[in-house]
């Protein structure tokens, strides 16, 4: 179903949630503003986030938007005024950041679809998310620089490391636009598909994610954050104890049980 109310407890939905089995639908709802992302959206974003992060039922996110466009960036005429003295603030309880720079980070994978023009924070949630998928017709552009600022949603600290540091400074600095084609020579993106199948991809890729042993998969993604956030050292250290809590569990059962019979597994989640 879709959740006809605004997330955050605005009378305006900019943030649509539906439950596809278990899979959490999250959609940019402003397609008049070509979905930038006023102080309401960052708001309802982050409390679809958290009711991802927060329901055992939920295994998979999916983030797309509605209309033509992915998203215009932010609205600045909104959300500049609001940039105080120690930063800007938007993360109701309960809620998490889309884009991981407060320290928390996501305990359940994130697949997201992107097409129309993909600006600054859409960039930003492409490198916070695990697995993008990006309309042939796709235009990017990490362009804060032009407008007397820097990108604050993650793109310094994850867009070197995910397409390495020259490809990364050569969209940072100059805030060109670069296409489709051009994300996934870098590796920004991890697949270009015709915009008229994207949604229907990405919801196979997060269909294909959720019908997996969802506690093994959050383990791997916990492990490959250690990696990422601590060090090497501090994910191998971790490996056989999540080794161990896995092989106690009831879809560890599973899955050996489908693997000997050589049927489908349906995992529990426990």
């Amino acid at each position: 179903m879709t959740d006809t109310t605004a997330v955050a407890g605005e009378p305006e939905v900019k943030v649509t949630v539906e439950r596809r089995g278990h899979i959490l639908m999250i959609g940019l709802n402003r397609p008049e503003k070509r979905n930038a992302a006023d102080f309401d959206t960052l708001q309802q974003l982050a409390v679809a986030y958290g009711m991802l992060n927060a329901d055992p039922e939920l295994r998979v996110g999916l983030v797309h938007a509605v209309g033509e466009h992915f998203t215009a960036g932010l609205d600045l005429k909104d959300v500049g005024p609001r940039i105080k003295a120690d930063g800007i603030d938007f993360v109701p309880e309960g809620g998490v950041n889309p884009w991981q720079v407060s320290g928390e980070v996501m305990t359940k994978p994130v697949v997201i679809a992107v097409q129309g023009i993909c600006l600054t924070l859409g960039i930003e949630l492409i490198l916070a998310s695990d697995v993008a998928i990006a309309a042939d017709t796709t235009r990017f552009a990490q362009l804060e620089v032009s407008r007397g600022i820097l990108p604050f949603g993650g793109a310094t600290i994850r867009f070197p490391r995910a397409v390495g540091w020259g490809n990364a400074m050569r969209w940072i600095l100059t805030g060109d636009v670069f296409d489709a084609k051009e994300a996934l020579r870098i590796g920004l993106v991890q697949e270009v598909v015709p915009a008229k199948k994207l949604l229907e991809h990405a919801l196979g890729i997060a269909e294909r994610i959720a019908a997996q042993a969802p506690l093994a998969v959050q383990a791997t993604l916990a492990n490959a954050h250690i990696a990422v956030r601590e060090s090497d050292a501090a994910a191998e250290e971790a490996l056989q104890p999540s080794l161990v809590a896995l092989a106690a569990t009831k879809d560890s059962q599973i899955g050996m049980q489908a693997f000997l019979t050589r049927t489908p597994a349906e995992f529990l989640g426990r």
